[in-house]
């Protein structure tokens, strides 16, 4: 039986680990059409942070996966979606419970704390984070413009897999996309009300229409006629008839108005 020699025993290492690199890397695009696949095809701002905060959690196995967006002032988040508790959806966060959160989002860069027990920032939650078995924190902004507005927050088991920086370079791109399908979202929305706006001003618009044909009609029926036209002349009943009259005359151009 022959054994390998140190050079070919090199070479096939350095070959195992290239192709355990290119299976990471194959799963890395495998999640990020995944990823695309779903938030591509929604323009619902609760879909889309919340099928991210799924994929990631589920891809990497995590104890948390979550997503915060800014609110004005600074000094509080929303958590908005959650890998471990999906009917979280809007809860406020005071960023003083998570200094490396407020770091990302001051700065717009990632943060990312590979060992939380050896990092002295965390020493008063170390035994909450100890009894969870956190190893590593990742917290990767959400970005447009050069401004953040929201970070996606990643947290590792201790015993699970470590956070590769190819992993912080994924959830980076995952971060982007995230921004991008955001502000498809928000720009939805925005159209939405401006044609609900418009559709109130063409409403009102086909009242006036109306109301003035009906009025120029109703004139030119009576043009020719003599009689008195001062409404002190009018019995009490004949005044109280024209109140209905009116009141009906207003719901038909209403429902004229609306095409019904």
């Amino acid at each position: 039986m022959t054994t390998a020699t140190p050079n070919a025993q090199d070479e096939l290492e350095r070959l195992q680990t290239r192709v355990r690199s290119l299976e990471h890397e194959r799963r890395h695009l495998l999640a990020v059409i995944e990823i695309l696949q779903e938030i591509g095809g929604s323009l619902h701002f609760v879909d889309i942070v919340q099928a991210v905060a799924r994929r990631l959690g589920e891809a990497f196995g995590l104890d948390r996966s979550s997503i915060f967006l800014t609110e004005r002032g600074g000094n509080t988040v929303r958590l908005v979606a959650s890998f471990e508790d999906p009917s979280i959806r809007n809860y406020v966060v005071d960023l003083d419970r998570y200094p490396e959160l407020r770091r990302a989002l001051q700065t717009d860069r990632t943060v990312h704390i590979d060992d939380v027990a050896a990092d002295p920032a965390f020493r008063p939650l170390r035994g909450a984070l100890e009894t969870r078995g956190v190893r590593s924190i990742t917290v990767v902004p959400i970005s447009w413009r050069g401004t953040a507005i929201g970070a996606i927050f990643l947290r590792t088991f201790r015993d699970g897999p470590s956070f590769t920086a190819a992993d912080v370079e994924f959830c980076q791109v995952v971060a982007g996309l995230t921004a991008r399908a955001l502000r498809n979202a928000h720009r939805f929305e925005k159209l939405q009300e401006r044609r609900g706006d418009d559709s109130g001003l063409r409403s009102r618009d086909r009242e006036r229409v109306a109301l003035t044909g009906y009025l120029r009609r109703l004139l030119e029926a009576f043009a020719d006629r003599e009689g008195p036209w001062g409404e002190s002349a009018l019995a009490r009943a004949s005044a109280d008839e024209i109140e209905r009259l009116v009141g009906v005359t207003m719901t038909v151009l209403a429902q004229e108005a609306t095409g019904r």
